[in-house]
C-alpha cells in the first residue's frame, strides 16, 4: 500500500436524494496514489451510486467530491472534459462497440482525444493491448471473443490515456473463478507497474481480499468501516463462539464478508412488513381493515365485460352489428 499521502480522491460529507429517497446519507472517503480501494455491500446500497459521483456523472445535494483537490460540481464541462481524460473507467459489461475491432475500440479513444499520427496510434494500441495479454486478438470484434477477453479488451480501452485513477464496476462479474482470478491479477499488476490508484466496486468477496489495500464497506447508504484488508480480514475469521463481543456494525460486516444466512442483514431485510398488507392491502399493523396499498385495476361495473380485449372485442362486435341494421 503506498505511503505517499497523496489524495487523489476526496469525499466530505457526500449526501445524494432521489425524491425522497436518501441513497447516500453522509460519505467520507479518500483514496491514494498507487493504492486499489475497494468498495462493497450489498445491492442497492449505493455502489454504484457513489461510482457516479467520483467519475462526475452525478452531483450530490450535500458535501464535495474532489478529485486532484478540484470540487466536480464546481468544474465547468471544459474542465470537467480534461479531469475526464485523467482517469479511465472499465464498465461491467466491457461496453465496447461491437461494429469496431479491439484494436479500434482502443485506437477510438486516442483518435478523439489525441493529435497523434495514426502509426503512433497503432503502436500505442498495441502496448495497451499487451498490457492486458491481449495484442494477438487486436483485429477481432467483441462477438468474437470470451467474456474474459472483454473485460480485457475494456481495461486495455480505459489505460488508453494514461490515466492517474481507474475506476472497475463489478470487474469479475459474470465470470468462472479462473477467468475472475486472472483480472485480479492483472488489476494488481497495472496498480504496481502504472502506479495508478484503483476504485473497485465489487461484491465478490474472493476478488476484493485478493486485490485490496484498503476496504470500504456501505450500508444503507453510509459507511460502516473504512480500513485496511488485514482490518476486514479479523472481522470476517472472527469466531462464531464469540460473536457476541462485536458491535452490531461489526456482526453486520462479519456476515456480509463470510456470506452467512443468518445474520443482522437477513434479519434487517426481513423487517417488519406484512406479507398479507402487501398481498391484500391490508394494513394489519393497526388492524383497521383499511388499505396500505391503492389497487390500480378499474373496478367492473355491473353488466360490463372484464378484460380491456375482452371489451374491445365485444364494442367491434357490437359496431359490426350496428352497421349492418344500419344499412338494412
Amino acid at each position: 500500500m503506498p505511503d505517499s499521502g497523496e489524495h487523489v480522491i476526496q469525499i466530505e460529507n457526500l449526501v445524494k436524494r432521489f425524491g425522497n429517497q436518501t441513497v447516500l446519507d453522509g460519505i467520507n472517503l479518500d483514496v491514494k496514489a498507487g493504492e486499489t480501494m475497494v468498495i462493497m455491500g450489498g445491492s442497492g446500497c449505493g455502489k454504484s451510486t457513489l461510482l457516479r459521483h467520483m467519475v462526475g456523472s452525478l452531483h450530490p445535494e450535500e458535501g464535495k467530491v474532489r478529485l486532484f483537490g478540484e470540487v466536480l460540481a464546481e468544474m465547468s464541462e471544459e474542465q470537467l472534459d480534461d479531469t475526464r481524460k485523467k482517469f479511465g473507467i472499465l464498465f461491467q459489461s466491457g461496453a465496447l462497440f461491437q461494429s469496431l475491432s479491439v484494436g479500434d475500440n482502443v485506437a477510438l479513444i486516442l483518435e478523439e482525444h489525441t493529435d497523434l499520427d495514426a502509426a503512433i496510434i497503432d503502436f500505442m494500441v498495441k502496448i495497451k493491448l499487451e498490457l492486458v495479454d491481449l495484442r494477438e486478438a487486436a483485429h477481432k470484434f467483441p462477438a468474437q471473443i470470451s467474456g474474459g477477453m472483454k473485460k480485457r479488451a475494456g481495461l486495455a480501452r480505459a489505460l488508453a490515456l494514461d490515466p492517474k485513477i481507474l475506476f472497475y464496476d463489478e470487474p469479475s462479474a459474470g465470470l468462472d473463478p479462473v477467468t475472475s482470478a486472472a483480472i485480479d491479477r492483472l488489476i494488481i499488476d497495472l496498480t504496481n507497474k502504472l502506479g495508478v490508484a484503483s476504485v473497485v466496486v465489487t461484491h465478490e468477496m474472493d476478488s476484493a481480499f485478493a486485490i485490496a489495500d484498503r476496504m470500504a464497506m456501505l450500508h444503507k447508504g453510509r459507511v460502516l468501516m473504512l480500513d485496511t484488508r488485514e482490518a476486514f480480514e479479523h472481522i470476517r475469521d472472527w469466531p462464531f463462539d464469540r460473536i457476541n463481543e462485536l458491535d452490531e456494525n461489526q456482526q453486520l460486516i462479519r456476515q456480509f464478508l463470510r456470506g452467512d444466512a443468518e445474520g443482522p442483514l437477513t434479519e434487517d431485510a426481513t423487517g417488519d412488513s406484512s406479507y398479507a398488507a402487501d398481498l391484500l392491502g391490508i394494513d394489519n399493523s393497526k388492524l383497521t381493515g383499511g388499505r396500505s396499498i391503492q389497487t390500480t385495476r378499474r373496478v367492473p361495473m355491473p353488466g360490463r365485460t372484464r378484460g380491456f380485449f375482452k371489451r374491445l372485442i365485444s364494442r367491434t362486435s357490437h359496431d359490426s352489428t350496428k352497421s349492418g341494421r344500419d344499412k338494412q
